[in-house]
């Protein structure tokens, strides 16, 4: 379906509505009278509470309020006003008959982008309301159509995606979530032969629109070298060869990759900087193959970690992101995360594999944990999340 800024313009619900909060019932009665005739909606509070349910409620385009009102005042209001999402974007201008600059200046500092001295003239308010309006609309335009591209980069990046429906012999679930619009995970499934299969997981620094454009690239850069040609490990050499002369400055990824040959059994992990693979025999207790390994994209001669086990059918092993593992807020680094979750990964090794990665991260995010105050929060993800679930 076709988008456009028109389209959201004429979404815009008509007439505009002005809440005006004021605690001298002759101040509303002049507000509205002047604007009502001027084809505006007018909604009227004679004080700072009453305001704000009605904000809350109604949800106003634009907000006339008064600074000096008994109890609650024009600053807690305002305060209040841009603290909740719901009302943060809604303009407000203060009416005032103060004169000192101290008062004016901490009014903007809570967000108001005007202020109006009392007594006022009905002109001099429609005015500017209606040049506070023109800039609102002229905002939430951009806006709308800065999401709207940003969408579409979102949906561009996905796209390059795999999805195991896409690669049936590869036996593999995933689960993919970007924590902005730009996100800085990616994966890949590598067809080497029909029964070697290469799974690559990377995560870029940084979130930025330049990172989504380099997913594309570092796909072909896949797709080229992991071949059977080469071993892991040269493979992952090469590429990182390429990555040291197109990344921009500062620009690098951690990466794991991982190559199952089913006809031999035989599993290689080559890890760049990456959380370690989860590995969980079909019978037998889980592991972590962690190996030390420089990051791609910015050493010549990086070394990377490299682990080679014997596998059985039936096995599973896990490649994720540090954002599965990893909390700054409850000071957990990936380092020690993966082995603290471990259990979690055990509990979902039995389901098919590709509800696997969906019940792991309900069974981490999903449930509540007790904080110093005896209360219960629930965890939420701090990062990008890929989650990958293969079975041997």
């Amino acid at each position: 379906m076709s988008w456009s800024i028109k389209d959201e313009v004429m979404e815009m619900k008509q007439p505009f509505t002005i809440l005006a909060v004021d605690d001298h019932l002759v101040n509303l009665k002049l507000i509205e009278k002047s604007l009502s005739k001027e084809g505006y909606l007018v909604l009227s509070a004679s004080n700072g509470p009453n305001g704000r349910s009605l904000a809350l409620a109604e949800r106003p385009d634009l907000i006339l309020l008064d600074i000096q009102m008994p109890g609650e005042d024009g600053f807690e209001v305002i305060q209040f006003l841009k603290n909740n999402p719901l009302t943060a974007s809604i303009p407000v201008i203060f009416l005032t008959g103060v004169s000192e600059v101290h008062s004016k200046l901490k009014g903007f500092d809570l967000g108001a982008v005007d202020y109006i001295t009392k007594p006022f003239h009905n002109l001099e308010v429609i005015a500017r309301v209606r040049i506070h309006l023109k800039l609102s609309i002229a905002t939430n335009s951009l806006i709308a159509e800065q999401a709207h591209k940003l969408r579409q980069i979102t949906e561009a990046q996905e796209s390059m995606l795999p999805i195991p429906q896409e690669h049936p012999d590869a036996k593999f679930g995933v689960y993919y979530k970007a924590l902005h619009e730009a996100g800085g995970d990616f994966y890949d499934i590598i067809d080497i032969s029909d029964q070697i299969k290469g799974y690559f997981v990377a995560d870029f620094s940084g979130h930025d629109i330049k990172t989504s454009y380099m997913t594309a690239s570092v796909k072909a850069l896949l797709a080229q070298n992991f071949t059977p040609v080469y071993s892991p490990a040269e493979s992952m050499k090469m590429i990182n060869d390429v990555l040291v002369e197109i990344l921009p400055q500062g620009k690098y990824l951690t990466s794991c990759y991982v190559q199952l040959n089913r006809d031999t059994s035989k599993l290689t992990v080559i890890n760049a900087g990456h959380p370690p693979v989860v590995y969980v025999p079909h019978n037998g207790p889980p592991a972590l193959l962690s190996s030390d390994g420089d990051v791609l994209g910015i050493f010549k001669d990086a070394q990377f970690g490299i682990t080679r086990i014997d596998v059985s059918p039936g096995d599973r092993f896990f490649i994720y992101s540090d954002g599965l593992v990893e909390s700054a807020e409850n000071k957990i680094t990936w380092v020690n995360g993966a082995e603290l979750f471990l259990s979690d990964f055990v509990k979902v090794s039995s389901l098919p594999v590709e509800d696997a990665p969906k019940n792991l991260i309900e069974n981490l995010f999903g449930k509540a944990q007790s904080d110093e105050a005896g209360g219960e929060k629930l965890l939420m993800p701090e990062d990008d999340i890929v989650l990958l679930c293969v079975e041997v």
